[in-house]
């Protein structure tokens, strides 16, 4: 317009347009680069931009087509970001081109310009695909700013005429500016992409975060999958939300909960479906997440899913719940849109469904545990009723006279934390006296620790009892817990005290008194709050005399002695100790022994038995073990021998005294018994004698004494029983 307005004047020659035409140009240029820095400052998206900026440099370059390419540093290639064309082209945003073998790819790696023409034969491929579009001339100029070199922008022409130097120039200068706003442009994308993969990420660890409080919080499976729900509904939409879990030894599956915002009454609790009805299944099955949408839901004939279905649920996710490679059960959200829970929601599902299959395999396992202890505390309850009512003051059996006061002592003494010493001979139970007294004390529920002072040499027992550092002594590789640390807040039973070492005396004395002691090998002070309960068959008061025994440790001992009768003193206890014990071993060998005959009853009655109570449990175990049928078989020539036995004749009958009387002289000596062997031995060859040295078949002497043939040949081999010759 401006040309034609100066050609028009007459007082203009033509030398001076020919001056004002390049300053017009140069104008333009001007004009052009400051709207396009214009556009750029307003401009944010790089598509609008290029429209905007093509639109202003047509006015100042003549161009049928404008390109942008930029490389991609992660895959190392050219990608066409950009296309405004007056021409149709196969071309399309987002096409990937090598660097080598492509103009673009040159310009990015040399920074110089690229300018193509008809008579060009570089690049033929490329030159082909632009003959081919009716392009003559196309340059492409480096984009680049101070920091990156970012790839080329491309324009060209369909005129044969090349691209002059001086647009050339100018859009070397357009490119320097549209450099700045890409650069800008890709790290705005660049820095809301990575803000959005940390709000992302951000939310996950949240809802991560929550589900773990939520597990450790409770361990009862209603109240874990609430919390679960209300946590996953804040990021994740879905619209319904199941626990399914497979029985183990029914193969079906139990929705074990189940979240249906306003359609809860449309499936019941606790519904069991089978395995290969549900996509569930398959995730169990796979132990892999299984997402189903629209019509292929409609394959699962389940009851659940055809109620799904008809509410308008389009997709369902299972995720697997596995712990230690086992595969127990699903987490299950369905939603009603089709495009729900994409790639992103799954794996933050994945990583919560690692964390449920924890906590609802441990909320399992308690529920079974509670269940077990329940269980266990009602036997524990209506044992310890059965024991109490048939076992008279649990396991001590008797109804003498003189139990009786024995046990109303330990009743007494039992509440207090009085020193007691049970005074008695061997086998009358001791040990079963201290039990009682520490069971009826408020001690019950702490340690009852037992030690007995014989049985342990004595450069041992300061060990045993008040423990020792490592290195203490040669072998003390360990640190080693004494009994009385043991019996802390407990009872101490020192059974056997008699036996007690002279040097060690003392330092029991000391614990008694001031409850504390040393360990061997150190000089730590350890506070104590023991219960003593000594026992012994010895007469201290003699052993004090003697001075093997401390005064001092006697009368803090002896503060409440208990006297246990033996068990000729209690005669009429004998009856019920030999029905317990043949009860109780017939059930321990496998025996069926009913009954005991009136005739060895009144022999057991009547025997001295100077082992007392373990004496007599020993006898019944050895006749029950040779008894082959439901009668106690008892040696009872092995009893006639006690001189306190009266006798009357061949035929002896032995009668139960009266209570009250002593059953004979008690202080005429036992005599003496044959062994446990001896009795054995007898006992064999008296069967064999009766068979004829018959072993075995049904008439041998294995079927009377009702033992395998081979047991009985055995026996006979260890006790040298061989036939006469």
């Amino acid at each position: 317009m401006l040309s034609c307005v100066l050609m028009a004047d007459p007082a203009v020659s033509p030398p001076e347009i020919a001056q004002i035409q390049p300053l017009d140009h140069s104008r333009r240029q001007l004009e052009a680069l400051l709207e396009v820095s214009e556009a750029i400052a307003q401009q944010r998206d790089l598509n609008a931009l290029f429209h905007e900026l093509s639109e202003r440099l047509h006015w100042v370059v003549e161009f049928d087509f404008l390109t942008l390419v930029l490389h991609d540093p992660v895959r190392n290639v050219m990608r066409l970001h950009i296309l405004e064309s007056r021409i149709p082209t196969d071309k399309v945003a987002g096409k990937e081109m090598p660097i080598e073998g492509h103009p673009a790819g040159w310009v990015w790696q040399s920074q110089q310009p690229f300018v193509v023409s008809d008579e060009d034969t570089r690049y033929p491929v490329f030159l082909q695909q632009l003959r081919e579009a009716g392009v003559h001339s196309i340059a492409m100029v480096p984009l680049t700013t101070a920091q990156r070199r970012l790839g080329a922008m491309g324009f060209g022409t369909l005129l044969p005429q090349k691209i002059t130097d001086t647009e050339l120039a100018f859009m070397q200068r357009v490119a320097s500016q549209v450099a700045v706003a890409v650069d800008n442009a890709l790290n705005l994308e660049t820095s809301q992409a990575y803000q959005a993969q940390l709000a992302e990420e951000r939310d996950s660890l949240r809802v991560l975060l929550e589900v773990n409080n939520v597990l450790v919080s409770t361990r009862e499976l209603p109240e874990l999958f609430r919390g679960i729900v209300s946590t996953l509904e804040r990021v994740i939409h879905h619209d319904y939300t199941s626990l399914a879990l497979l029985d183990p030894f029914t193969g079906l599956l139990k929705i074990y909960a189940l979240d249906f915002p306003g359609r809860q009454d449309l499936i019941k609790p606790e519904v069991i479906i089978l395995r290969d009805m549900s996509p569930s299944g398959d995730a169990i099955t796979t132990g892999k997440s299984v997402c189903v949408r629209g019509a292929e839901l409609d394959r699962y004939p389940s009851e659940v899913m055809k109620i799904l279905r008809a509410d308008g649920i389009q997709t369902i996710c299972c995720i697997p719940l596995a712990t230690q490679g086992r595969t127990f059960g699903t987490l299950n959200v369905a939603s009603r849109r089709l495009e729900a829970f994409p790639e992103r929601e799954i794996s933050l599902l994945q990583q919560v469904g690692a964390q449920i299959a924890i906590a609802v395999e441990n909320a399992l396992a308690f529920k079974e545990i509670d269940a077990l202890k329940d269980k266990l505390a009602e036997e524990k309850l209506y044992l310890e009723e059965e024991i109490r009512s048939e076992f008279n003051f649990e396991e001590i059996i008797g109804d003498a006279p003189s139990l009786k006061r024995a046990l109303a002592q330990v009743e007494v003494v039992a509440p207090t934390d009085t020193a007691a010493l049970i005074l008695g001979e061997t086998g009358t139970g001791k040990e079963l006296i201290a039990r009682a007294i520490h069971n009826l004390s408020p001690r019950r529920q702490r340690t009852f620790v037992k030690i007995n002072c014989a049985a342990i040499p004595s450069g041992l027992l300061e060990s045993e009892l008040f423990g020792h550092e490592r290195g203490a002594f040669t072998g003390a590789l360990n640190q080693k817990i004494g009994r009385f640390e043991l019996a802390d807040h407990g009872t101490l039973f020192l059974d056997e005290v008699g036996d007690l070492p002279m040097d060690l005396q003392p330092k029991l004395l000391r614990v008694l008194q001031e409850h504390e002691f040393e360990r061997l090998g150190s000089n730590r002070t350890i506070k104590v709050d023991v219960r003593v309960v000594a026992a012994t068959n010895q007469d201290l008061a003699k052993q004090v005399a003697d001075r093997t025994f401390r005064s001092d440790l006697y009368y803090r001992l002896n503060v409440f002695p208990i006297q246990i009768p033996a068990l000729r003193e209690r005669r009429e206890d004998v009856p019920l100790l030999v029905r317990y014990f043949v009860q109780k071993f017939s059930s321990r060998l496998n025996k069926v022994v009913e009954y005991v005959p009136a005739e060895a009853m009144n022999a057991l009655a009547n025997y001295s038995w100077p082992g007392n109570v373990r004496e007599l449990e020993n006898f019944v175990e050895r006749a029950v073990l040779l008894s082959p049928g439901k009668e106690l078989r008892v040696p009872i020539s092995e009893l006639l021998n006690d001189p306190g036995v009266p006798s009357t004749g061949p035929s002896s009958h032995y009668v139960v005294p009266s209570r009250g009387t002593d059953g004979g002289d008690e202080s005429s000596a036992s005599a003496s018994i044959s062994t446990l062997e001896q009795a054995e031995r007898g006992h064999i060859l008296r069967a064999l004698q009766q068979t004829q040295w018959r072993i075995g078949g049904p008439k041998g002497a294995a079927a009377l004494l009702d033992m395998k043939r081979t047991t009985l040949q055995a026996r006979m081999r260890k006790l040298s029983i061989r036939r006469p010759v």
